[in-house]
């Protein structure tokens, strides 16, 4: 493709600017020190009825950054995994790795031993933090990794209190804590080193169809300009310094990290950090303490809250905007969400490779449009034929895209970076969409195999990997299926020798070894797997089934 291919920004119906000053800050530490200087006082995040502030994050993360630079000999550039639920050691472990320049490999804690060492060896990490509810995880496959330096986060760390914790591995007991970290930190010099835009920030591991999983890589310039996007478009509602959001979203996701975390952070707003959204009354009790202004969310995280008691009595008169992502957030969803809180979910569109966001709905848009929205400002957006080319005007193309925001690329992967970059720098969603005549982005299918459940991406080649594993499995192949609760769920088509495997054996091997989310709902068992000419497995015939 050549630099004259045609290109999108948000159209001039879009009530906001088209372009941002993507420059204004050189780095997200830039951002930070800002946010603690204007609003030092208030109130930064709470978690478990402990609030910290803003002046608290400054002094914690300073210290926790002190420690990598002093006590581990890190230097900028290094990775450091960060494997923690929404607890309080996340943010303020999180901008101590930024403040010493590291760059944060973002861990989700439900991992197996399997995706684990995989993302720790890809990302040749020396140092974790871990919580220590998941560390009997980590002590399965350390040995297996670079990792050197084993740093354990309680719940009552980074809090003023103190708190009961999940046991930690005894491997890790007589080890550090992020407690240890702040504490002697305190005493140690800290030297913040110069961060300019291109430098990394994050690797975001996101799955492929090679079945193993690729490091977005994302610059301070990627995050800084999301962050400006979304600024200019939640501005018409953002009260600096009076916000308060809820973070059910796990910080280990990019959406609640740039949106929550550091959007709201740069607004002076508070984090209501929920651990364990799962915990449906425990979340809403949460809630009921909280004149809160935003929420984020998934469709079955929107749909749960409306079925669980005590959620129709809270006090939705401060609420302004409830954003939706992850995947499709339904029409009857919406609609309730509206009848309870006077708001519609807001549905965006976006991916790790994006920083996240790509697209979302206006917030003065007072319908449900069951689109994903206008491209943020900054940002081209087309839709595009197998061969490239703009497809007409009311037909579906895949999303091509580019901006500010766009990933550096996949981290030490530059073939699978040049398969979805064009020449003029266009990342390649692999989603396929239409454009609707008000110039919103409606998605209408996924070009990739990948299924969506509860707003989690599950690629087809990583469970049929593990399937194949089992000694009586012939062949398997996996698919997306409808599923009331969690959107899609995952129903795996397998061929066997005999008939002494069952369903239940191949779901109990993929929870060993996988995920909770992405191990399958079903199993059928079939004589065989519809194919093409060349042998390729037809996921489309399988779907028929």
């Amino acid at each position: 493709m050549t630099s004259e291919t045609p290109h999108f920004l948000a159209p001039k119906s879009a009530p906001w600017v088209a372009e941002v000053d993507v420059n204004a800050y050189t780095s997200v530490v830039d951002i930070f020190h800002q946010a603690v200087a204007e609003y030092a006082h208030r109130p930064a995040f709470t978690n478990f009825g402990q609030t910290i502030s803003f002046a608290e994050v400054d002094r914690k993360s300073r210290d926790v950054a002190a420690y990598f630079q002093t006590q581990l000999g890190l230097v900028k550039g290094d990775r450091v995994a960060l494997m923690l639920p929404n607890i309080m050691a996340f943010p303020v472990v999180m901008f101590g790795i930024l403040r010493a320049g590291l760059v944060q490999v973002n861990v989700n804690p439900m991992y197996t031993a399997r995706e684990l060492r995989h993302q720790l060896n890809d990302a040749d990490c020396e140092t974790i933090v871990v919580f220590s509810g998941v560390s009997d995880t980590l002590e399965e496959v350390l040995d297996e990794t670079p990792i050197k330096n084993v740093i354990v986060a309680n719940l009552g760390d980074a809090t003023n209190g103190r708190m009961l914790s999940p046991p930690m591995n005894k491997r890790f007991v007589f080890g550090k804590t992020v407690a240890d970290m702040i504490s002697l930190g305190g005493a140690m010099a800290f030297n913040e080193p110069t961060i300019a835009a291109h430098d990394l920030v994050y690797l975001q591991y996101t799955g492929g169809t090679t079945g193993l999983s690729k490091g977005a890589a994302l610059s301070h310039g990627n995050m800084v300009s999301n962050i400006m996007m979304y600024e200019a478009v939640a501005g018409e509602v953002t009260q600096p310094g009076k916000e308060i959001i809820i973070t059910a979203l796990p910080l280990y996701h990019i959406f609640a990290l740039m949106l929550n975390c550091i959007s709201y952070f740069k607004f002076g707003g508070l984090n209501v950090l929920i651990t364990n959204p799962r915990d449906m009354p425990g979340f809403v009790a949460e809630m009921n303490k909280w004149k809160f202004t935003a929420i984020s969310g998934v469709n079955t995280l929107y749909n749960g809250l409306l079925h669980t008691p005590g959620f129709a009595d809270l006090d939705f008169d401060h609420l302004k905007v409830a954003w939706g992502g992850g995947a499709a957030i339904q029409r009857v969803v919406s609609d309730k969400w509206l009848q309870h809180t006077g708001q519609h979910i807001k549905e965006g569109y976006g991916l790790s490779e994006t920083s996240p966001v790509l697209t979302l709905n206006p917030i003065s848009d007072k319908r449900f449009t069951e689109t994903v929205g206008y491209p943020m400002p900054s940002t081209e957006m087309s839709l595009r034929d197998d061969d490239g080319n703009v497809v007409a005007a009311g037909e579906s193309g895949e999303i091509w895209a580019r901006g500010p925001q766009v990933m550096q690329g996949y981290w030490r992967n530059p073939e699978a970076t040049a398969n979805v970059m064009s020449e003029d720098g266009f990342f390649k969603t692999g989603d396929v969409a239409v454009l609707n005549e008000d110039g919103y982005y409606k998605i209408v299918d996924r070009k990739k195999d990948m299924a969506i459940v509860s707003g989690f991406n599950v690629y087809p080649t990583e469970v049929e990997n593990v399937i194949a594993e089992l000694p009586d499995i012939v062949e398997a192949a996996v698919i997306g299926v409808p599923d009331a609760k969690t959107g899609e769920a995952i129903k795996a088509f397998c061929v066997r020798t005999g008939t002494s495997l069952n369903g239940s054996d191949v779901q109990d091997y993929c929870r060993e070894n996988l995920a909770k989310y992405k191990v399958p709902k079903q199993v059928e068992f079939v004589d065989e797997l519809p194919k093409s000419t060349v042998g390729k497995i037809l996921r489309r015939e399988l779907r028929k089934l």
